[in-house]
């Protein structure tokens, strides 16, 4: 068990993911590019400030449910995004996708798997609560 004080500093938003591909040499891994809808400033060679979109690279495990990534993209999906940076057989991960899962049985040797996805009104960037 956990405190509502611990539960309460885990920062869920939801994220539109740009980009999806396989990470080679790997059975589950997918590097996703997602949208939170956050920004960064980038400066030029004459100090001129510009606003562009900052998107996110995710690595998830989810390579196994989704043959064919390009699946994915346009999903706008669940994921904890105040995570530490990890690396993830060489490609760092800022965040994680949410979804369910249930274990194989004999009568479905997959499982079951669900991402999950907010209704189409709820904007990327928008925490749950």
């Amino acid at each position: 068990m956990i405190t509502y004080d611990d539960f309460a500093k885990v920062e869920i938003k939801a994220g539109k993911i740009l980009s999806a591909e396989k990470i080679p040499d790997t059975d589950k891994l997918l590097k996703l590019s997602v949208d939170f809808g956050e920004m960064k400033e980038l400066v030029d060679e004459a100090g001129n400030k510009t606003m562009i979109s900052a998107p996110r690279q995710i690595v998830s495990g989810i390579s196994m449910y989704f043959p064919e990534p390009a699946t994915l993209v346009g999903k706008t999906c669940m994921f904890v995004t105040n995570l530490e940076p990890r690396m993830i057989k060489g490609h760092e991960s800022n965040g994680m996708l949410f979804a369910l899962s249930t274990p194989a049985t004999p009568e479905n040797p997959s499982g079951n798997f669900s991402l999950l996805e907010p209704q189409p009104n709820i904007p990327v960037g928008t925490k749950a609560k």
